[in-house]
């Protein structure tokens, strides 16, 4: 499993996410298994998880573990899923767990270093691949797709509010301009018709900007991310545990803004007496960061943030 992916802050996130050997967890993006792997032996005998993933590669690293439910489903979904599963297991005992609600729910928000390291699933600028970027590829639009029929308007919006790009006129001029004469249909055709707009010094960091705003729009991640929280608040019991490690700064501000509003854009709500009308609360303050001996072993963690919230009682239980 190391060889497909090696899970960021794996200690930190587990320590925060059991707090009961016995309880019901689920790991909302399995991956290569390493979470998941590393939860079910903190449980025991009566414990149990649900892992999902979206992603048919990491379903093959199914972990042979009674304790394990394996669902190939995208996390949005999460809350739908549990229901369904409590009522049709043949589990009587996970079942009625199940109905109670979940102890902890994980999800670790990264793409997997398998992902990035094959070349034909066109997720990384380092290799000359077809331009895909689908998490499930059996279906759904391609970032060929996107950069071949978006208008340059569309385009613009996305690298601006997706990646972040400085300079996202132009390049979405440079894609529009480039299309038009050929077509573009495999990263190094994209890498070679923004060329002109990559910073000398830069050129990587510019590139992974503009290829995370193309994957995030592929795989609709920050809807995807935004229906997941609000299905993860619905599905944990009181005192249940979420646990999200994110990567940029979209994700942390959704997931933060979630976990102090109840809603992914930040707006509060309140009753009468002031109260924030938000399932969950903050049980860190500031995210936590990995160690510096993490990230020099694994550099894909240098900008990974974990955040760690938990059920409240209540409905508003948060004041302002």
């Amino acid at each position: 499993m190391s060889d497909y992916h090696t899970p960021v802050m794996l200690d930190e996130s587990i320590s925060a996410l059991v707090t009961n050997p016995s309880g019901t967890y689920a790991d909302a993006t399995f991956g290569g298994g390493g979470h998941t792997a590393e939860l079910l032996s903190r449980l025991n005998e009566d414990g149990h998880v649900i892992a999902f993933d979206r992603d048919s590669d990491a379903i093959d690293n199914r972990i042979d573990d009674p304790r394990l439910t394996l669902v190939r489903a995208d996390f949005r979904f999460i809350h739908n899923f549990v229901l369904d599963l409590a009522h049709k297991t043949g589990d009587k005992a996970l079942g009625a767990k199940l109905s109670g609600g979940l102890d902890g729910i994980l999800a670790d928000l990264g793409v997997s270093s398998h992902q990035f390291d094959t070349a034909e699933r066109g997720f990384s600028f380092r290799y000359d691949a077809p331009l895909d970027m689908r998490m499930n590829r059996e279906g759904g639009k391609t970032a060929a797709d996107v950069v071949n029929e978006y208008s340059q308007e569309d385009l613009e919006r996305l690298l601006r509010i997706y990646g972040e790009v400085d300079n996202a006129r132009k390049v979405a001029q440079l894609i529009v301009s480039a299309r038009d004469k050929r077509g573009i249909r495999t990263t190094g055709e994209l890498d070679e018709a923004i060329r002109p707009a990559l910073p000398k010094f830069a050129e990587h960091k510019f590139l992974a900007k503009v290829y995370q705003a193309l994957r995030i729009e592929v795989n609709h991640e920050m809807r995807s991310l935004e229906k997941f929280l609000e299905g993860a608040a619905d599905t944990l019991r009181p005192g249940g545990r979420l646990v999200v490690i994110t990567y940029h700064s979209l994700e942390d501000r959704m997931v933060k803004n979630f976990i102090k509003t109840g809603r992914a854009d930040g707006k509060e709500e309140k009753d009468v007496f002031g109260n924030i009308h938000a399932p969950l609360k903050a049980v860190n303050r500031k995210p936590i960061q990995p160690q510096e001996s993490e990230i020099a072993s694994n550099t894909r963690a240098r900008s990974a943030k974990l955040r760690i919230a938990e059920k409240t009682e209540e409905k508003g239980g948060n004041k302002a």
